[in-house]
């Protein structure tokens, strides 16, 4: 006999408060001899995986018995497997049948279009400039013509100026529409040098790059809620640094306090800020493995595109010292590689022809498996998880997400 643990409970004062009722006696003397039993339900975990030969092509006939799923190591009992080849699926391996004694449930619509991808692209025009806006116009007009297809369901957001907030749609006249509203509004190297300084750095550089984390991580709870699809999000940033232009800054600031720059530099209280504004980079750390955290729990896939290119230098409009310059791109840059990386993606940074990257996002999100099991592991503490997905396959190298983060506890 199955009993809940408040029904136990109520049955327990009742008869403390010397309940005359002889069946309710009966029943808390039987209910005293037998423990509560709580029933509890585990999500699957899904995750997507490229399987390719030696020759880099897809290998399309792969059967459940030749793959296997370890989580912490621990190996695990795939219950769901799915192909998808050339934008059409095929249901290798079919989920547990869900229904309980006693529950008589209709039975299930077949699914429509769920090979259909879909695409989320985040234009982060509050890190791009008014040229890099041009350049992000080109890159998703390119997308238009060669990524997304018929079947694929796309949105598009921005996080500043651009004011564009499209939901996901099969309409590709909205994504053209989205695409001509498209404008660059970053900060340029001079306005973040002669900008306003906290205790934490550049107090509108720190605005801005949280604006566009939030709205990001926002993405990736909505898609949290979507299954059975191949997510891909296409970020297109100029990436972030948290302390750029750190000698620029202190002579600037200098010069508005009238010292010299060696003078302030040995202030007692400008001491105590720059130490707080080195602990930048652990900031940047904490929010780019928050966002990757959220991303793999939707099991999405971040590609981040940085539209500057090829850059041999800065501008000489802009009057930045090279050293400077290069460090504050090669942060920039790898701030956009950790976002990629670490959700099964890739960056187009440094690079001025974008085809090929596109091309690559074709195939990656055209042919994959999903791969569905039940964790084993019960501990409800342990809320980062290690993912490492084999095949027996000889000569094939199979590409998945590293790990999944559970969602903290409500």
């Amino acid at each position: 006999m199955r009993i809940t643990a408040v029904l136990f409970l109520a049955i327990a004062l009742a008869v403390s408060a010397g309940s005359t009722d002889p069946a309710l006696r009966v029943y808390a003397a039987s209910a005293q001899n037998q423990t509560p039993t709580f029933t509890a339900s585990v999500d699957l975990v899904r995750t997507d995986a490229i399987v390719r030969d030696g020759r880099g092509q897809f290998i399309a006939d792969l059967k459940p018995a030749e793959f296997e799923v370890y989580e912490d190591g621990a190996k695990q009992q795939i219950v769901s497997l799915t192909m998808i080849h050339g934008g059409r699926e095929y249901n290798v391996l079919s989920p547990p049948d869900p229904r309980r004694d006693g529950l008589i449930l209709p039975a299930n619509r077949p699914r429509s279009d769920t090979a259909g991808r879909i695409f989320v692209i985040i234009i982060d025009d509050f890190h791009l400039d008014a040229a890099n806006g041009q350049k992000a116009r080109q890159i998703v007009g390119q997308m238009l013509r060669d990524l997304i297809h018929d079947g694929d369901m796309f949105g598009i957001v921005s996080t500043g100026y651009s004011s564009i907030s499209e939901q996901l749609t099969y309409d590709r006249q909205v994504l053209e529409s989205a695409i001509r509203r498209i404008q660059g509004g970053g900060l340029t190297p001079r306005e973040i040098i002669q900008g306003a300084q906290g205790s934490q750095g550049p107090t509108e550089l720190r605005h801005r790059a949280q604006v566009a984390f939030t709205l990001a991580y926002e993405q990736m709870r909505n898609l949290e809620k979507v299954q059975n699809r191949r997510k891909a999000v296409i970020y297109i940033s100029s990436g972030y640094d948290f302390n750029p232009f750190a000698q620029s800054r202190v002579e600037e600031q200098a010069l508005r306090s009238r010292v010299d720059a060696a003078d302030l530099q040995n202030d007692p209280f400008f001491r105590t800020q720059q130490s707080s504004q080195m602990l930048a980079e652990a900031d940047l750390v904490r929010e780019l493995a928050e966002l990757t955290r959220a991303a793999n729990r939707a099991n999405a896939t971040i590609y981040t595109i940085d539209p500057r290119g090829l850059s041999a230098g800065p501008d000489v409009d802009l009057d930045i010292r090279t050293p400077e310059w290069n460090a504050y791109l090669r942060n920039s840059q790898d701030s956009l590689r950790v976002i990629a990386e670490e959700t099964g993606g890739f960056a187009m940074v440094n690079m001025n022809n974008f085809s090929a990257g596109l091309k690559r996002i074709d195939a990656e999100t055209s042919d994959y498996y999903v791969l569905a099991y039940s964790s084993s592991n019960a501990d409800p503490l342990k809320r980062l998880r290690r993912i490492e997905v084999k095949t027996t396959r000889q000569g094939a190298t199979v590409f998945h997400r590293t790990s999944y983060t559970r969602a903290p506890a409500r």
